[in-house]
């Protein structure tokens, strides 16, 4: 299989997860998809629950995150251990792939921001794309530059992103796969 030896490291939430997980299982790579009690998660496939200690390890300060994004989150417990769920994703993988759509202030919109600002803090590759400029973009010190036919380059990388998938993102992810593990 093309893929073999290759993990993705992901939530296997509905939308951008779950179809970066049909597409490593189509290729060969194996999935680590983190997740905690009470999370729904649409990937089942090397679902990896995470213990309370595990998610302590990972735990952030979402006054910290409010002001990074500049926005504010949810002070919930869940919304806590989502965030530390993907703290584990990115810090797995070598490189992070996201679907979702760049802000002017060079942030991700929504929950799905947090793991590309943890990605640029962590100082990794990172990739998204943007469903409404209809196009791949990588984070360069400090702003999002066009980025034409990315291939993933790392055995162990990160793929996450909104739950509201497009056609657009489908496609692009169909094609990252394609032309990563030819």
């Amino acid at each position: 299989m093309p893929g073999t030896g290759f993990i993705l490291f992901s939530g296997g939430a509905k939308g951008a997860e779950a179809a970066f997980g049909e597409l490593a299982q189509r290729y060969g790579v194996e999935e680590v998809n983190y997740s905690f009690e009470g999370h729904v998660s649409e990937r089942t496939r090397g679902l990896r629950t995470l213990t309370e200690d595990e998610l302590a390890l990972k735990d952030v300060s979402l006054t910290y995150v409010s002001r990074l994004m500049n926005r504010k989150f949810s002070t919930a417990p869940l919304f806590r251990k989502v965030l530390q769920s993907i703290c584990w994703q990115v810090a797995s993988g070598f490189e992070v792939y996201v679907v979702g759509s760049v802000q002017e202030d060079q942030t991700v919109k929504g929950g799905t921001g947090w793991g590309a600002e943890y990605a640029k803090i962590c100082n990794k590759p990172l990739l998204v794309f943007d469903q409404e400029k209809d196009g791949w973009f990588r984070w360069s010190k400090s702003a999002f530059a066009p980025e034409e036919a990315p291939v993933i380059r790392h055995k162990h990388f990160t793929g996450t992103g909104t739950r509201f998938l497009e056609a657009n993102g489908k496609k692009a992810l169909e094609d990252l796969f394609a032309r990563s593990f030819k």
